[in-house]
C-alpha cells in the first residue's frame, strides 16, 4: 500500500507502478472505440496541493464541478468527454512524440512494442481527455504527468462507456473554468481514505416542481467533502471511480453502504437534460 507520507517523486512513482500492474494484465481498449458514440475519456486528476493559499501540500484530487448550464449540474465529476476522431487522433501522435506525456510514461515504449492495437487507443482517450480538460479548466496539457489508465465505467443511465485516466498535475496551480464547470474543487487523498467521510445518499427522483410528489427513492454510496461553507457529495459513477482508484493504489474500500448514517437529496427535474445556456 502506499504511503502518503513519501517525497512528491517517489509517490508518484508507486502510483505508476502500481495502476501498471494492474493494466498489464487486463486489456481494457476493445478494437472500435473510437467509433462508438457512447465511448468517452475522463482525466482523474491528482495534485500535491490543495489549492488554497495557506494550507498544507499534500496529495489532493482535483474535480469540477458542473454548473447549471450542463446535465448532472452540482454534481462532481473529472474533466473529459467524447472523443473526437480526427482531431484526437493527431494529439494522440504528438502526445507520443519527445518530452510529451505519453513519451514521458516510463510504459509507452512497452505498449507501443508488444501492445501495439491497444497503445493506440490508450492514445487516443487519452489525446480526448486531455482537449477536454484544456477546454473545460485549461489544464496546461504539457504539464500533466500520465500515471496509468483504469478499469473501464458503464454509465448505464446514459448509455455511456467511460474510460478513466489518471494524470498528476506539475506546475500548475490556477485554472481558469469555462461555462460548463461552476468551480475546481480539491479533496485530499487522505480525507477519502477516511472512513467517517462516507455516507449512504438516499436520492428522491421524479420530484415534481410542486414538491407535493415525492417520488420514488433510491440508495446511493457517496463521500461527503465539506468545502468551505459548501457541503459537496460525490457519488454516481465518478464515485465508483474514485472507490476503483483507491482499493487499487492503496487497498481501501468505503464501508458497505447499508452500515452507512443516510443523507436525503432529490434531482432536479432538469437533471438528466441541462439548464438553457441563454
Amino acid at each position: 500500500m502506499l504511503n502518503l507520507s513519501e517525497d512528491s517523486a517517489s509517490f508518484i512513482e508507486d502510483l505508476r507502478c502500481a495502476l501498471n500492474d494492474r493494466s498489464r494484465c487486463e486489456h481494457f481498449f476493445p478494437e472500435g472505440i473510437s467509433g462508438f458514440s457512447s465511448t468517452s475519456a475522463v482525466l482523474l486528476l491528482l495534485s500535491g496541493h490543495s489549492g488554497n493559499s495557506g494550507t498544507v501540500s499534500e496529495p489532493c484530487l482535483v474535480f469540477n464541478k458542473r454548473s447549471k448550464k450542463v446535465k448532472q449540474a452540482g454534481d462532481l465529476c473529472f474533466p473529459g468527454g467524447r472523443i473526437i476522431p480526427r482531431s484526437d487522433f493527431y494529439i494522440s501522435k504528438i502526445l507520443g512524440l519527445p518530452l510529451f506525456p505519453l513519451a514521458r510514461w516510463p510504459y509507452w515504449h512497452r505498449w507501443r512494442d508488444l501492445r501495439q492495437g491497444e497503445s493506440r487507443r490508450l492514445a487516443l482517450l487519452f489525446a480526448a481527455s486531455l482537449r477536454e480538460s484544456l477546454e473545460e479548466m485549461r489544464l496546461n496539457p504539457l504539464l500533466v504527468k500520465f500515471l496509468g489508465p483504469l478499469p473501464p465505467q458503464r454509465l448505464e443511465m446514459f448509455h455511456r462507456v467511460i474510460y478513466p485516466m489518471v494524470g498528476w498535475i506539475t506546475g500548475q496551480k490556477r485554472f481558469f473554468p469555462n461555462w460548463e464547470v461552476e468551480k475546481i474543487v480539491y479533496i485530499p487523498l487522505r480525507d477519502l481514505l477516511d472512513t467517517d467521510g462516507y455516507a449512504c445518499y438516499r436520492l428522491h427522483m421524479g420530484i415534481r416542481r410542486d414538491n407535493r410528489e415525492r417520488g420514488i427513492a433510491q440508495d446511493f454510496p457517496c463521500f461527503l467533502h465539506q468545502n468551505q461553507d459548501e457541503r459537496e457529495v460525490l457519488w454516481g459513477a465518478t464515485y465508483r471511480i474514485i472507490t476503483i482508484f483507491l482499493e487499487l493504489v492503496f487497498g481501501f474500500s468505503p464501508p458497505p453502504v447499508e452500515t452507512l448514517p443516510v443523507i436525503e437529496g432529490a434531482l432536479a427535474d432538469n437533471y438528466l437534460t441541462g439548464a438553457d445556456r441563454s
